[in-house]
C-alpha cells in the first residue's frame, strides 16, 4: 500500500471510532434518564368526579334542610291580653322603698287586674339605668337634677313630667340611743358616728344643703358643721342604705327623709330640723318613651297624683307640694 493510501485508511479507522465513542456516550446518559408517565406529571390535570349513592342521599338531605317543603299549617291565633299586660315597671327612688307596698296594693285596688312593680335605687343609679338602655314604663325621682337630665335627653313622654311630693331632711337614731343623743348639738360631741349619703345621692345633696343652712345659724355655726362632718364614718349610695346603719347600730345617727322615720315605726328615735334651716325634696314622675305599656303606665301616673295615691304618701311621711 502506497504512503498516502495508508495515511487515508488511517485517517477513516479515527473517524470511525470518534463517532462509535460519542453514540455510547450518548447512549449512556439517555439510559440513565427516568421516564415519568405523562399522568404523573400533569399536575394541572382535574379528575372527573365521581357520583356514588352516597353523595346523592347527602345532596337530596342538604337541598331539603335548605328549602323543605312548605307542609299545611294551622295559623297561629293572635294573642290574648291578659292582666298581664297591665304590668308597670316603675324605676323608683330608693327613698319610697317604705311606701311602695303600700303604693302598690293602693294602685291595684283602683285599676283592677294591674300591677306595678318597683325598682328601687338611688336616682343617680337608676337614671344611669334608663340611659344605658334597661326597659323602663316610669321614673320616679327625688332630685330635679336628674329628671332634667333625662328631660334633655328626649326619655320622656312629652308634657308627661310632673310633680309629685316632697321630702324633708331628718336626722334618726337607733332605737336604743346609746350615745345618748339629745339634740342636734350632740351631734358634734366627739366619739359620736354618723352617716350621711354621698353628695351624688338626692338626700345626700339634701343634707348638704341643710349642713350649709346650719352653718349658716348662730344657733350652730360653722364650728359646729365642722364637728359634725368629723364624726362621719360611711357616705352611704341611697338613702335606705343609711338608715340600715342606723337600725343596725352601726353609727350612732343618720341623715335621712322624713319618710323614713315614718315608715321605720318603732325602728328609730329621731330629731328635726326646723324649716328655716331645712331642705325641701321635690320628687317628680314621668312616662317613659321606650314603654310598651303607655296605657297602663298612664293610669299609675293618674293614681299617684289622684287622692288616693298622694293619701297613701303622707300616711308614710312624704308632703304635699
Amino acid at each position: 500500500m502506497q504512503p498516502t493510501s495508508r495515511a487515508q485508511s488511517l485517517i477513516l479507522i479515527g473517524i470511525v471510532c470518534g463517532l462509535l465513542l460519542v453514540s455510547a456516550l450518548f447512549a449512556g446518559c439517555t439510559s440513565s434518564t427516568t421516564t415519568t408517565p405523562a399522568a404523573a406529571t400533569s399536575v394541572a390535570a382535574t379528575p372527573e368526579p365521581v357520583t356514588t349513592a352516597a353523595m346523592l342521599v347527602a345532596e337530596a338531605t342538604s337541598s331539603a334542610s335548605v328549602s323543605p317543603a312548605a307542609p299545611a299549617t294551622t295559623a297561629t291565633p293572635a294573642p290574648v291580653y291578659t292582666y298581664s299586660e297591665g304590668n308597670v315597671v316603675a324605676f323608683t327612688a330608693a327613698s319610697l322603698s317604705g311606701v311602695s307596698p303600700a303604693l302598690a296594693e293602693g294602685f291595684e285596688k283602683m285599676y283592677p287586674g294591674h300591677k306595678v312593680v318597683f325598682n328601687l335605687a338611688g336616682t343617680q343609679a337608676i337614671k344611669t339605668q334608663v340611659q344605658n338602655g334597661a326597659y323602663a314604663d316610669v321614673f320616679i325621682s327625688a332630685s330635679n337634677k336628674y329628671t332634667t337630665e333625662l328631660t334633655t335627653g328626649g326619655y320622656f313622654v312629652t308634657g308627661t313630667v310632673k310633680p309629685l311630693t316632697s321630702n324633708y331632711v331628718i336626722v334618726i337614731l337607733p332605737a336604743d340611743n346609746p350615745a345618748n343623743i339629745k339634740s342636734l348639738a350632740d351631734l358634734a360631741k366627739p366619739g359620736v358616728k354618723i352617716a350621711m349619703a354621698d353628695k351624688s345621692v338626692p338626700v345626700g345633696a339634701a343634707t348638704a344643703g341643710v349642713m350649709a343652712n346650719m352653718a349658716k345659724s348662730s344657733e350652730y355655726g360653722i364650728p359646729w358643721n365642722s364637728s359634725v362632718y368629723s364624726n362621719v364614718v360611711t357616705y352611704e349610695t341611697s338613702e335606705p342604705a343609711v338608715a340600715a346603719k342606723v337600725q343596725l347600730g352601726e353609727v350612732d345617727a343618720g341623715f335621712v327623709y322624713e319618710s323614713t322615720y315614718t315608715a321605720g315605726g318603732d325602728k328609730y328615735q329621731s330629731l328635726s330640723i326646723v324649716k328655716s334651716l331645712n331642705y325641701l325634696q321635690t320628687y317628680t314622675i314621668g312616662l317613659l318613651k321606650e314603654s310598651t305599656s303607655k296605657g297602663a303606665a298612664a293610669d299609675f301616673e293618674t293614681f299617684m297624683l289622684s287622692s288616693s295615691g298622694q293619701q297613701i304618701l303622707k300616711d308614710y311621711g312624704f308632703r304635699p307640694l
